[in-house]
């Protein structure tokens, strides 16, 4: 999969003056404007660079740059910026035009004022003050979803945010361009893993296509033995294979199989240009093992999954993978599977049957070989280990009928409280925020789904910016959370949503 730096993408800079101010003044914004882009691109924290634009200060020029902005693939968002004054009507055919995200840059060029030397002339260059607060009344009257940052851009905390909403528009352009496999469906009468897909692809671009399992059969009967021969031997290298698994072992060919598993996936989905695949233990047709090691390495290498259909999930999973490459900690397929109510301080232990991403730990997975007793297979061959302590948070998205819905809570994955012996998975434990009680009730409340995606790298304003971006009901568990408060916000949230879709 490609990354970042591969890929090209850009955000352009777009810069508003009008001609009233002459050559000479024009020429000053202009240069003033490249120094702005020139700072940002310096700060350390940007996902991808600003691409610089020339001055917009007529009508004309500001919709056919937000047109060209809207149709280039690589341009996944525009910053704004009001240098002089540039009267907001000249931008309403623009701006109803972009179809990309928008941040909304308050700044200056200079950082502190020349009070002793400070005349008109500087008055004139310099009115960003006014002239960004003109541009953000038409954003305010077209009801435009977009983010407002305010500052000079060598202030760290400016870049930080600027890097956060960057990071949420990788996350929009991931979604909007994001085809998904599914192979077979999803859990006998499951409620939250399904869904209205054609409701997803119209609310966030992505599409979701279905094949039979045997589709995935055939492409592993394909796999050449030396591709496995090669896969198997990288194994032996990273992981703590168990002496069972190893060459000449007495369950070596499980391992070879899970290898073939793997090396098929990887072909399927390039080869439909898919980044992000759901299984199914109850349709696993001839299969001869649930994916469970295969799986884990596909999430480690940045593709979404979800177990038992959940399209939902494995597209969250893709964009969240997206939206934080690069950074420190990792992102991984979870469920809440079991509490632990006391002694000492309630905690959650999250698993999956087997499907848990290595980017979570800074362990050396073990790979082991244990019976699933689910789905009437051959025992599938997994990476046990645990989640290194940090704080992240478990995020969730659900189809409420009428609309979908973001749920996260902030947590602090902890080591267990004692050796985990006998547990054949890889797990997380974590204590999440405000209390276990509080944050399950208000989960509850929201409807929330019961897989998630675990991130120990994505930060909540880069969540908050994907959902504002998506037009998307974010609801956020945290230290200050109450279960009345949430379960009111719920009801106001659901008042809110109906009227706006109205309008």
């Amino acid at each position: 999969m490609k990354s970042l730096s591969e890929k090209g993408l850009e955000v352009w800079f777009l810069t508003g003056s009008q001609p009233l101010y002459g050559d000479d003044i024009l020429a000053q914004v202009a240069e003033q404007s490249k120094q702005v882009v020139a700072t940002l691109n310096a700060a350390s924290d940007l996902p991808i660079k600003a691409t610089w634009k020339p001055v917009l200060t007529t009508p004309e020029a500001i919709k056919a740059l937000c047109l060209e902005a809207s149709a280039n693939p690589n341009c996944i968002g525009v910053i704004t910026w009001m240098h002089t004054f540039s009267p907001a009507k000249m931008w309403i055919g623009g701006l109803n035009a972009l179809q990309v995200p928008i941040l909304h840059l308050n700044t200056q060029a200079n950082s502190e004022l020349p009070w002793e030397s400070i005349d008109m002339d500087f008055m004139n260059l310099n009115q960003a003050a006014h002239g960004d607060r003109e541009h953000g009344h038409v954003q305010a009257r077209l009801h435009m979803a977009r983010k407002v940052v305010a500052g000079h851009v060598s202030d760290k905390n400016v870049t930080t945010r600027i890097a956060h909403w960057m990071r949420a528009a990788i996350g929009w352009h991931t979604a909007q361009n994001l085809k998904l496999a599914r192979f077979g469906d999803n859990m006998r009468y499951v409620a939250v893993t399904d869904g209205d897909k054609t409701s997803a692809q119209i609310a966030l671009g992505m599409s979701i296509e279905a094949y039979g399992v045997n589709a995935l059969v055939d492409a592993v009967a394909a796999v050449e033995e030396s591709a496995i021969d090669s896969l198997v031997a990288e194994y032996e290298k990273i992981f703590e294979v168990s002496a069972e698994l190893k060459k000449g072992g007495a369950r070596h060919d499980s391992l070879r199989y899970q290898a073939s598993l793997e090396i098929a996936l990887e072909r399927f989905l390039e080869a439909g240009n898919f980044t992000a695949f759901t299984t199914n233990f109850e349709d696993l047709g001839a299969l001869k093992q649930l994916p469970g090691l295969a799986v884990q390495r596909m999430m480690s290498k940045g593709y979404g999954f979800g177990g038992e259909g959940d399209w939902k999930t494995s597209a969250l999973l893709r964009i969240i993978k997206s939206m934080t490459e690069g950074l420190k900690g990792g992102t991984s397929f979870m469920e809440d599977y079991t509490y632990h109510f006391g002694p000492g301080e309630p905690k959650v232990l999250g698993a999956h049957m087997l499907e848990v991403c290595p980017t979570i730990t800074d362990q050396k997975p073990k790979c082991e070989i244990h019976p699933l007793g689910i789905g009437g297979k051959d025992d599938p061959v997994r990476l046990v280990f645990n989640a290194t302590p940090a704080q992240g948070r478990v995020v969730g998205l659900m189809d409420l009928g009428d609309r979908f819905r973001i749920v996260s809570n902030d947590i602090e994955v902890v080591k267990p409280d004692k050796e985990l012996k006998k547990l054949p998975v890889a797990c997380a434990v974590w204590k999440p925020a405000p209390s276990l009680a509080t944050s399950a009730e208000s989960w509850i409340y929201a409807g929330g789904s019961h897989h998630t995606v675990l991130s120990t790298s994505l930060d909540i304003e880069t969540l908050n910016d994907f959902a504002n971006i998506a037009s998307v009901e974010h609801l956020r568990i945290s230290a200050a959370t109450t279960s009345d408060e949430f379960h009111k916000e719920i009801k106001w949230n659901g008042a809110y949503y109906k009227l706006s879709s109205l309008t």
